[in-house]
């Protein structure tokens, strides 16, 4: 990797001229800093970095993101550079749920019932994982397509309990929920949150459905970043508290400036509302994975295969 002293001053602008000379896209998550943001070509959530995937021309891509987003989008292209800014980034609900583990609670309640299960896997999860899965979901589609598995099976939901827990309340199903966590969602604090709401009482509490039900249950609005985003911009209110990660405050701003934006503060004094693995990013490291095209993710093509049907079966019903 190179020195710092050799990274130029303007960052964008090389960063611009490499995307040309690699021909090469940037897709970045909502979660990622403002800067990156900034330069990304497809900014979005996981359902709509795993569609620009899909359908991209470019020969290389750069995912500003964690590394199940980057396995995602290899899985989609495999014969395409895909490079992360840091391959270390990783995921609280993908590492909470190792393919082993996964795959004995699988079998465990197949032996149970006598038939195997119907495995619904959130995106939030290892290749390993979602080669084990019948169906993908983001929290933008999960429950349109639970909706369309017959009421009579058995479904398993994994890794996320807090979103499996709200999808059950929304479409009225059991699921057998694996018990995995966001550690980001997990760190807002009701207590704090009530707090602020008193002190701004005509603003709404917009939620993501991976926060624990006490705060959704407080919630004007539960949805994806995508969908949080969205009902920001259309709503006729001025001033949101958002329970979310933070870095999606930067395009809510952008969209509609003339409105707040306050973010819901963890249950204690730091930053653990922000996402520490997608913070690993940095634009300086965007750029060195542009320039030397390293650190590139690299997978079994039959680990590819068997990871690809779900995903697929996820795009043709979103």
């Amino acid at each position: 990797m190179a020195a710092a002293s050799s990274i130029p001053y303007n960052l964008e602008d090389e960063i611009d001229r490499l995307k040309k000379k690699r021909n090469a896209v940037i897709l970045a998550h909502f979660y990622q800093d403002s800067d990156i943001q900034d330069v990304a070509d497809v900014l979005g959530d996981s359902l709509q970095l795993a569609q620009a995937a899909a359908r991209t021309n470019a020969d290389v891509i750069c995912f500003a993101g964690v590394h199940f987003m980057a396995e995602t989008a290899k899985i989609l292209n495999p014969d395409r550079i895909v490079i992360l800014p840091d391959p270390t980034a990783g995921c609280s609900l993908a590492s909470g749920c190792p393919a082993d583990r996964f795959a004995a609670w699988i079998a465990k309640h197949e032996s149970e019932r006598g038939s195997r299960p119907v495995v619904v896997s959130y995106i939030n999860c290892s290749a390993e994982v979602k080669a084990l899965s019948d169906y993908i979901v983001t929290s933008s589609n999960a429950e349109t397509i639970l909706r369309q598995i017959p009421p009579d099976e058995t479904v398993l939901f994994g890794p996320d309990r807090n979103l499996g827990a709200y999808l059950e309340k929304k479409i009225g199903r059991k699921l057998i929920l694996w018990p995995g966590s966001c550690i980001v969602h997990e760190t807002f604090s009701l207590r704090k949150l009530v707090a602020l709401k008193e002190r701004h009482p005509s603003a709404l509490v917009l939620a993501h459905p991976e926060c624990e039900a006490p705060l959704l249950a407080v919630a004007d609005y539960v949805g994806s970043t995508t969908a949080l985003l969205r009902y920001a911009i259309s709503s006729p209110a001025g001033e949101f508290i958002v329970v979310t990660e933070p870095g999606i405050l930067h395009p809510m701003r952008k969209a509609a400036p003339d409105k707040t934006f306050i973010a819901a503060p963890p249950s204690s004094n730091c930053a653990c509302n922000e996402c520490p693995f997608m913070k690993q990013n940095t634009l300086e490291k965007v750029y060195l994975a542009l320039r030397d095209l390293e650190p590139r993710l690299e997978m079994p093509r039959d680990l590819i295969a068997r990871a690809r049907a779900p995903i697929d079966r996820m795009l043709a019903l979103s």
